[in-house]
Order: structure tokens, then sequence, then C-alpha cells
């Protein structure tokens, strides 16, 4: 069985039920399934699971000692941003995704989903005990979040979107689902499909250069992760727009092209942060256009027109050899899969 399957495919059992997607209520029924693609979605990343005892991040330790003072202010800012990043992640799935996708396979998907950001956690949780021995250093990475004004402004983008449906206990009106839509593809298109994503760029820009294979390798399958809760999302919001039409109105599509722009904006704030100091061979403004690059390609891949027309400027990031990432510039891998037989066929663009 393979993750590919047509927009129409994806919503034929929906448009023959009675209710749609996201209807007030909790369904239990698993059988029979109203949106077999979420089940689908939720096997395939029963294939990804990888632990991470599995990543060496002591052959590293070398590296840090080898780089700049640019590149461990680089380093630095970049672990103390993942070191709250996908726990945001996980509180919006907790308080506002999983109650309103009215689907029982849906909810197995983002179950699956919560357990990978936790285990991404323990990854991030684990590069900072490893890179930074210093305990008082660690504390002030986790605090990231209040006192370093470029990781502030992208939690304070996370956290207006996680307000902005915080208190909608049911979508019933065409607001509230307005209100969620914008919510699931902020997350989807802006926070892990661009914040996460610029990151991982600065990782694959470091191990062009030779530096933190360890720290490539675990990010190999945060990314692969990551790619599959995007395909996730955009599902549940072709389910919607198929069921819903009216939703996607110009109203929506205003919004969502300011949110993209709004997102690139802020993680562009963070790359002068990070380059700031001078980084050869990756400077502020190739990011700015990789950044642009990105969420052109989440706008096209929610069926609207780009908004900066930027090409990609990072040859290393289609060029590098990177065998376990997943469908990114139109990249197909199988690997990692482990204890089930079969193949994930990942080739939806991203």
């Amino acid at each position: 069985m393979t993750a590919t399957r047509s927009t129409t495919d994806l919503t034929t059992a929906a448009t023959e039920g009675p209710h749609m997607l996201l209807d007030p209520g909790m369904d239990l029924t698993l059988r029979p399934m109203r949106y077999p693609h979420f089940y689908d979605r939720f096997r395939d990343a029963i294939k990804n699971t990888w632990t991470v005892e599995e990543v060496d991040l002591h052959s590293d330790l070398k590296d840090l000692q080898r780089l700049s003072p640019a590149e461990r202010h680089l380093v630095s800012r970049l672990v103390a941003f993942f070191a709250t990043g996908d726990t945001i992640v996980s509180n919006n799935l907790v308080l506002n995704l999983y109650q309103h996708v009215n689907s029982p396979e849906g909810r197995l998907y983002l179950s699956r989903q919560l357990f990978e950001e936790a285990v991404h956690v323990q990854f991030y949780l684990t590069l900072l005990d490893t890179y930074v021995p210093d305990e008082q250093e660690r504390h002030e990475a986790f605090a990231a979040v209040e006192n370093i004004p470029s990781i502030k402004h992208k939690a304070e983008f996370c956290f207006r979107w996680i307000d902005s449906v915080f208190e909608l206990r049911s979508l019933t009106t065409r607001e509230d689902r307005r209100a969620f839509l914008l919510n699931l593809i902020c997350f989807a298109a802006v926070i892990e499909g661009l914040f996460f994503y610029g990151a991982f760029a600065y990782v694959y820009f470091l191990r062009s250069r030779g530096l933190l294979n360890g720290l490539a390798s675990g990010t190999n399958w945060v990314f692969r992760d990551e790619s599959m809760h995007m395909a996730f999302a955009f599902d549940v919001v072709d389910v919607v727009r198929a069921e819903e039409p009216d939703l996607f109105d110009d109203d929506l599509t205003a919004r969502i092209r300011q949110m993209l722009v709004e997102g690139v904006d802020a993680e562009a704030q963070f790359a002068d942060d990070l380059l700031g100091q001078g980084v050869a061979g990756l400077s502020t403004a190739d990011m700015r256009s990789y950044l642009e690059h990105v969420a052109d390609r989440r706008m096209q891949r929610l069926g609207l027109p780009p908004i900066f027309g930027s090409a990609n400027p990072l040859a290393f990031m289609e060029l590098q050899d990177v065998q376990e990432l997943s469908n990114f510039f139109e990249r197909r891998v199988s690997a990692y899969q482990v204890g089930v037989t079969g193949a994930v066929d990942l080739d939806e663009d991203f």
C-alpha cells in the first residue's frame, strides 16, 4: 500500500457519508473507514520508526572544536531553537488539532505524530547534553524563547496562531472552520514547513563542509518525519476543500499569503542572528532567497499562486547526497524502515 493518492480518491468516502471532517463531535467508528488515506499515512509513519540511541552525536565533538567563533554562534542559536521548537508543535497538536479532526483514522495519525514529536524533543535534549556540557548554558538554551529576541519572535508568531483557536471547542461556524484551517496551515506550511526547513538548511550547510555528520544523520530522520507531517496536514486541507469549497475564498487566500510573508520575515530575522557574525559560504541574502523559495512551494502545494518567485540558491540542498531524506526537491528514499515489510511512496510535491 502506498501513500500516493489523488485528491478525488481522498474524499470519495467523505462525500458519501453524512458528516464532514470538521463537523463537531468525536466519531469513533473505524469501519467503514471514511478517510482511508489517513490510515495509510499512519501505517507509513509506523514504518519510519527510529530511536535517538541510533544517532551517534559524539562523532561531532572534535568538529565543534574546529568551528570558528561565527560558526559556533550559528550552532548555539540553532540548538537553542531546536530545544523548544517541537514542544510548541506538540502543544498545538494536543490543544487544537486533535479535537477538531473528526476522523478516528485521522486521530490515529495525529497520535503517531505526537509520538514522533516526542522523539524529536528527546533528540534535541540529547543534542544539547552532548554539545553543551555546561549546565547553565543548557538552561539558557531552553529559555531561548524568553531571552533570545530572534527565537522569541518566532515563538510569539507560533503562540499567536495557537491562541487564535484555543477557545474554540467546536467548529460550528464558517469563520470557526477558517480559523482552524489557518492554524493547521500555519503549523504545516510555516512552522514545520519553513522554520524547521530553514533550520535543517544550516545543518546541511555544515555537513557540506564535512562538519557535524552526527547532527546531520539525526536531522535526516527528523526531516523525513516533518515531511510526512506536512503531507498529512495538506491531506486534511484537501479533504476540507473538497467538502466545503466555500471556505476557500479570497479572504482566506489573502490571510494565508500574509501568514507566509510574516513567516519568511520572522525566519529571515533568525537568519540575520545566526549569520550576523559572518559565516563563510552562507549569506543572509541567500538564506532569505531560500526561505522565499520554500514559502512559494508551500503556496503551490495549497493550490495558490507563489508570492516571491525566488529560486533556490543553496546548491548543497539539491546536490548533497542525503540518503534518508524523503521527497525534498523530488528525492525518493526508502531508508530507515524498521520492523515491517513494504515500501513507502512519498511522491507528492512539497
